[in-house]
């Protein structure tokens, strides 16, 4: 899997029919769905595996998953998914003020406008994999700035906050302020990011096998607890 190669145009075309074809799940992300779902992955305060994060990719927790022709279409999709995810991180690693969200346009009254909506959904899922660990920017000195993510991501805001999200003019200058802000999102997480793998700390000395289970059956640790342990 090449995982440096950023995807081409006809590979972006490709992952986005499957994820809008009929062999996906019908809740499944759509492509600027997807790229906020895995921004706020690639610069949120801990790393988050695969395994974790890609079957939400395909709507709720308990789908099937994609109908997938054979495993070589599984591959490839897997391969291209994981391609854009890349993208997004190594932005942001190289050169995070030129990350571009993938916000779509729309026409309005004669204009063209930005809607971040799906992206924010996105973001807020990702960031929801984690939700505690979000709190510390929200209760820093630069909350201001997960502000425009909030109000069109959110699953509820407050009533009197709904006019800054349904003006089409007044959503299109929270799009702009959430690529303005972006960088020093990353930049605050940066030296907070906690590795997917702690080390943990025995508070009690290790039982060894040959040991008296501490349970207190009389038996040997492996012929007790430990033979639990092992299946």
């Amino acid at each position: 899997m090449q995982l440096d190669q950023p995807l081409s145009e006809k590979e972006f075309d490709e992952l986005d029919q499957f994820l809008l074809g009929d062999r996906s799940p019908e809740d499944s992300m759509t492509m600027d769905h997807l790229h906020g779902y895995l921004t706020a992955i690639a610069i949120g305060p801990e790393t988050i595996m695969p395994s974790e994060w890609l079957p939400l990719v395909w709507g709720e927790p308990g789908n099937k998953g994609p109908d997938f022709k054979n495993q070589k279409e599984a591959e490839r999709i897997l391969e291209l998914i994981m391609r854009f995810m890349n993208e997004v991180l190594v932005t942001f690693e190289v050169a995070p003020k030129e990350f571009e969200p993938l916000f779509v346009e729309h026409e309005y009254e004669g204009q063209m406008l930005i809607d971040a909506e799906a992206w924010c959904w996105g973001f807020w899922e990702g960031m929801e994999l984690r939700a505690g660990s979000w709190d510390e920017i929200f209760d820093s000195d630069i909350a201001d700035l997960m502000r425009p993510i909030y109000l069109l991501g959110a699953d509820e805001i407050q009533e009197d906050e709904l006019p800054e999200v349904e003006d089409p003019v007044k959503a299109h200058k929270l799009a702009l302020a959430i690529e303005a802000n972006l960088p020093a999102i990353h930049k605050f997480w940066v030296p907070r990011r906690k590795a997917a793998v702690g080390t943990v700390k025995r508070d009690e000395p290790k039982v060894g096998r040959n040991d008296d289970c501490p349970c207190g059956s009389g038996k040997k640790y492996k012929k007790c607890c430990g033979a639990t342990q092992a299946e």
